[in-house]
């Protein structure tokens, strides 16, 4: 009989953590918190910035010790803390940013330090690219092994990094953001891939802030929400509203409570943002385009689509070849951000690390970059200056930090994004371009951004979302679809998810929609 039991018995977790605790001096960043995945298991962990999830992938790779709790993989006890091989054959984490070295080839990236058997033995580089083709082949990776890591797009260097995780042995990988960079068909490969990997019984632990992602692909999901452990349940059993209670603690807003579409601005309403015939070389072309007062205008597209780049454009990071654009009627010199700024853009970049902030700058610093000349005589700053005008904005913009002169690296994703408003708010631009605001930030704070956006149109300015996300799109008085560099349609409130993502994805769309205006490219 204790025989029939044991064969029966289902398989131990690929990791389990429980009573895991973590403090960094005052800050508890985990409180007793757990979390199981089984082999073959897709496993979301959603919640708040700030709310433990990566400081747990810092204790589940081995990276942190935690202070309480115990960490068991396939029912065996974590490896020494510091064994860094031990560690990578049972996890790996692929994060949102990438860890594959441009200047080196697929075969080098996937064998990176492990190029000879030994250090004494010299590479044969025939042997290692044969190697690296046998392993993208055992996972179905269509790459070649000689091809230049600069080369591969986002989605090519994620599955990289998942074949030189399968490499060491682990079964175990964890997906940190993995969809930020992707469009749709990017992320649907990916899907794809990773369904196909949990068949030969690789589990995932899958983190995303965007939720339909978590019911497309997972089938179990945890919450964690203030350092603590809050609900795990299947999917299925789990709606996105009782989703958001659980990692925000409140209930809810339904869609019905959003209130009646707002009126556009007829003819009559001053243009504050246009765009005539612009065209970008490889981005862009002949593209028309009109922002007037008081509207918020999403402008959405597919990671080819040329909408980033017109955002960029508008706020002078790019120079256009032909074509205008006018602010408040006035023309604007492309390619001179300087003059953007001065004539009344501003603007929130798409990557707030690399473009947005200044990471061993205060936020106090970061706050007022675009205001620095303003803020003392003759081109100096003065220290008080700064902070009254930094006080302001932290709390306009409810920016949680335990002071001005905190690093902003050391902020949560969520309050990061903020000071990157609060910089492009400082100059009371006349027209506000974001891009992609809501990357990477948590369900609050996502609310918060698009309601302040919102609050600027509704002082009598002007802002443009750009973005693929069709959350941050909803909160559009209207939305132009891009494709391939061009205008594919236009949508006024009331627009369906498959109407949008199909002019997004350049396929043919029904009449259902509502004042659209679709243009042949």
């Amino acid at each position: 009989m204790a025989d029939t039991v044991t064969a029966s018995a289902p398989p131990a977790p690929v990791v389990e953590a429980t009573g895991i605790s973590k403090r960094f001096g005052a800050t508890v960043a985990l409180r007793e918190a757990r979390i199981a995945i089984a082999p073959g298991e897709s496993h979301a962990l959603v919640g708040r910035n700030g709310a433990g999830k990566s400081t747990l992938v810092s204790i589940l790779t081995g990276l942190q010790k935690p202070d309480t709790g115990t960490l068991r993989f396939n029912g065996e006890p974590a490896p020494a803390f510091g064994d860094i091989d031990a560690w990578r054959s049972r996890v790996a984490c692929v994060y949102q940013r990438s860890t594959i070295l441009p200047d080196l080839s697929v075969a080098e990236n996937l064998f990176l330090h492990r190029q000879s058997s030994s250090a004494l033995r010299p590479i044969s580089w025939r042997r290692l690219r044969s190697r690296a083709a046998e392993l993208l082949a055992e996972y179905g990776v269509d790459l070649d092994p000689t091809a230049a890591a600069r080369t591969l797009t986002v989605e090519q260097r994620q599955f990289v990094e998942i074949a030189r995780a399968l490499s060491f042995g682990a079964r175990f990988i964890i997906l940190d953001e993995p969809t930020a960079k992707l469009d749709a068909r990017g992320i649907e490969r990916l899907f794809a891939k990773l369904r196909g990997l949990q068949e030969q019984g690789v589990a995932f632990l899958f983190i995303s802030h965007h939720l339909q992602e978590v019911y497309d692909l997972c089938t179990s999901v945890t919450v964690y929400r203030d350092a603590r452990h809050i609900v795990t349940a299947p999917v299925a059993e789990l709606d996105q509203e009782a989703l958001v209670e659980a990692m925000t603690g409140e209930r809810a807003e339904s869609a019905a409570a959003e209130g009646a579409p707002r009126s556009r601005p007829g003819p009559q309403v001053p243009e504050l943002l246009s765009v005539t015939g612009l065209t970008l070389p490889g981005a862009y072309e002949d593209l028309d385009l009109a922002v007037r007062e008081g509207e918020v205008v999403g402008l959405a597209g597919a990671a080819a689509s040329g909408n980033v780049q017109l955002g960029e454009t508008i706020a002078g990071l790019h120079k256009a070849s032909a074509g205008e654009m006018r602010i408040s009627g006035r023309a604007l010199r492309s390619g001179d951000i300087p003059a953007a700024i001065a004539a009344g853009v501003g603007l929130v970049p798409e990557d707030r690390h690399l473009q947005g902030l200044v990471n061993d700058r205060s936020v106090a610093e970061n706050a007022t970059l675009t205001v620095s000349d303003q803020l003392g005589p003759f081109g100096t700053v003065l220290p008080s200056r700064t902070r009254a005008f930094a006080a302001r904005m932290i709390k306009d913009l409810d920016i949680k930090t335990p002071g001005q002169d905190t690093p902003v690296s050391a902020l949560s994703g969520g309050n990061q994004q903020k000071v990157v408003v609060a910089r492009a708010l400082a100059t009371d631009p006349a027209v506000l371009v974001t891009i992609r605001p809501t990357n990477g930030v948590d369900v609050k704070s996502k609310e918060f951004l698009l309601d302040r956006i919102r609050q600027v149109a509704d002082s009598g300015r002007a802002a443009l979302i750009v973005s693929d996300e069709l959350d941050d799109l909803r909160s559009c008085d209207r939305v132009v679809a891009m494709f391939h560099g061009r205008i594919a349609a236009e949508f006024a409130p009331g627009w369906k998810d498959e109407q949008l993502v199909a002019a997004m994805e350049g396929m043919a769309v029904n009449n259902e929609r509502k004042d659209s205006d679709v243009h042949e490219h």
